[in-house]
């Protein structure tokens, strides 16, 4: 008796596993698609605030999770993607957004060591200054 797979059984199981990520991927891709831009946009900017405010310091172990230059590409980033996609998705939620975005700031402003001057800090570039 032969215990080893032949090729065309190797063969037949990776076309299979194939077609499922294929299936997986096309079930997806609809998903995405129905999805409308304005939770696109809020989903990764909550995202963004969640990654930063862990980054400044307000998570569960700050002495060990603290990393303000990841933060501040985090705030950087959130704070371009509000500016630009405030006109797209109303003020409604843009406002919120802002809010939040801006107590990240503050909390980065107060983590730091040597602060950024007024106008310096991280998205400050794109809101303008945080004080």
């Amino acid at each position: 008796m032969n215990t080893i797979p032949d090729a065309f059984d190797e063969d037949s199981a990776r076309q299979e596993r194939w077609a499922e990520q294929q299936r997986r991927a096309e079930s997806a891709t609809r998903d995405i698609a129905d999805v409308p831009a304005v939770e696109v946009i809020t989903t990764t900017a909550v995202h963004l605030m969640s990654a930063a405010a862990v980054k400044v310091g307000l998570a569960d172990d700050p002495g060990t999770q603290l990393d303000l230059d990841e933060g501040r590409k985090l705030i950087n980033a959130l704070a371009g993607l509000i500016t630009a996609g405030a006109p797209e998705i109303s003020d409604v939620h843009a406002r919120s957004l802002r809010d939040g975005l801006r107590s990240l700031q503050l909390a980065f402003r107060e983590a730091s060591v040597v602060p950024d001057p007024i106008g310096k800090g991280p998205g400050e570039k794109w809101t303008g200054p945080v004080s």
